[in-house]
């Protein structure tokens, strides 16, 4: 009989091979327990499972850092940090431009066209007031033109605070002044009426009505159109500052831009020895276009916008506001005689006299007991004006207000001494009289300010002619640009393959 061969293991049933109990131990040194090779087992395919969970931004870093190692890579990074320099230049250009642009269009379109129409608002009812003055003097005799001049002057303002209220939703100081003049509007118109019904029946309370109109108007109206004027001249001259401003922004990027270009084509000479890349070239070309178009194109802007406001807006300004003296010196003329000394000053003085005269100070100056002549609203148009257009007028205007002062001497001298029927027709008649130095004067001012209307027109559409198509071309260039100049580091990535 045979024996197994000893020292040989048993042989082991067939079946799926059996693992240590997880709890078996090994004996450590002093008998303390050794680790446990079941839990060592089981540790391991844990740790193999952490590494696919890195993140993919990690990932794709480690292998940006990698690639940035070799030139190839080096090349891509230079390549994508210059398409996007161009690209931010051109877009930064076209949005300084187009906030530039637009400014310039409010100023030629929408600020000072409101501001010229405030104005028209103050002179309308300036010369509404002076010419119902000058109406009620005829002792109920009002001539017809007399009258459609007061219906024309009240039309027009009507009109022109309806196109104001239309076009300043963004001022609400405007649309406050707009409402009262709105309110306070139809309340004048009685109070003439009332005067002139008076008047013709020739009751004496005719006379109170006028100056309580006359009070109405340059208590309430006046001030209230000459407040709208105010806000919409200050609205013109915000939207001249956003016009006119440096775009440094535009500028800088566009510095950074030709900078980095320009290191990179000096960066690829000495590694290649080849003078030029066309691509970077191209793209330097393009960059230098748009820089070159924007800092010429914005100086011709602010010279036509500077020469606009110069010798249009301010000019303008000036010549409104000497109009609108004219019109109340002569309201003030005209109620010294409805008035007859019913309104004194403190001093006891005539009101309406004493109004006239400071408002003769203001139109032509006088050295002895005012301002000098250089300071008066006449010579500081006359000095603005650019061209004998536009100062002939206004020499013409500086003599006929001498001559009306003259004339106006005369007249006071003739009604304070007692002679109001003498002195009624020098003031109101239709030859050698004020009234018609003041006519003279007012039509020598509005011919002056039409064409100084039309030099800022001028001038201002030049400014912002200057602007046209820059935009859209800066974003155009900078599209070729950027593509220049992954066009120039594609063809050196191409040596690599």
């Amino acid at each position: 009989m045979s024996n197994p061969p000893t020292g040989s293991a048993a042989p082991q049933p067939p079946g799926p091979a059996r693992t240590s109990a997880p709890t078996a131990e090994r004996t450590g040194p002093a008998g303390f327990p050794g680790p446990r090779t079941g839990v060592l087992a089981q540790a391991a395919p844990a740790s193999s499972e952490a590494a696919p969970r890195r993140k993919a931004w990690r990932e794709g870093l480690d292998r940006l850092r990698t690639g940035a190692t070799t030139e190839p890579g080096r090349l891509r990074v230079i390549g994508a940090v210059l398409a996007v320099l161009v690209l931010v230049f051109g877009a930064v250009t076209a949005w300084q431009v187009t906030e530039r642009a637009t400014a310039a269009d409010s100023v030629k379109d929408r600020s000072q066209p409101l501001s010229a129409n405030a104005a028209d608002i103050y002179r309308s009812l300036a010369d509404a007031d002076a010419t119902a003055a000058g109406g009620f003097l005829a002792d109920g005799h009002e001539p017809r033109e007399v009258r459609r001049r007061y219906e024309r002057d009240i039309g027009r303002a009507s009109d022109l605070l309806v196109k104001a209220g239309a076009h300043t939703s963004g001022s609400q100081e405007a649309r406050v002044q707009i409402a009262k003049l709105n309110h306070q509007l139809p309340f004048y118109t009685g109070y003439i009426e009332s005067a002139r019904a008076n008047n013709r029946q020739g009751l004496p309370l005719g006379g109170a009505y006028l100056r309580y109109a006359s009070e109405t108007m340059r208590g309430e109206l006046l001030p209230a159109a000459s407040r709208l004027y105010e806000t919409e001249t200050a609205r013109l001259g915000s939207d001249y500052g956003d016009a006119k401003s440096w775009p440094w922004a535009a500028t800088g990027v566009g510095l950074l831009t030709l900078g980095a270009l320009g290191w990179a084509q000096r960066r690829d000479y000495r590694r290649t020895n080849r003078v030029f890349n066309q691509g970077l070239l191209a793209a330097t070309a393009a960059s230098t276009v748009v820089l070159l178009w924007l800092v010429v194109g914005h100086s011709l802007a602010r010279a036509g916008l500077n020469e606009s406001s110069t010798h249009g807006a301010r000019s303008l300004q000036v010549l409104n506001e000497a109009r609108i003296g004219t019109l109340q010196a002569r309201g003030d003329e005209n109620l010294t005689l409805v008035a007859r000394g019913a309104k004194l000053t403190p001093d006891g003085d005539d009101a309406y006299e004493v109004s006239f005269k400071a408002g003769m100070r203001r139109l032509v100056g006088s050295g002895t007991d005012g301002a000098a002549a250089e300071d008066s609203l006449l010579d500081r148009a006359k000095d603005l004006a650019d061209d004998t257009k536009g100062s002939a007028p206004v020499a013409k205007a500086l003599k006929d207000v001498r001559e009306w002062q003259r004339r106006h001497a005369d007249a006071r001298a003739t009604d304070d001494s007692g002679d109001y029927e003498h002195a009624l027709p020098k003031v109101i008649g239709a030859k050698d009289s004020t009234g018609e130095c003041f006519d003279r004067v007012d039509q020598e001012l509005a011919d002056a300010v039409g064409h100084e209307q039309n030099e800022f027109n001028r001038a201002a559409g030049d400014g912002r002619g200057a602007l046209e198509w820059m935009a859209a071309g800066a974003v155009v260039l900078a599209v070729l640009g950027a593509a220049g100049t992954v066009l120039g580091i594609g063809r050196r990535l191409s040596e690599y393959r």
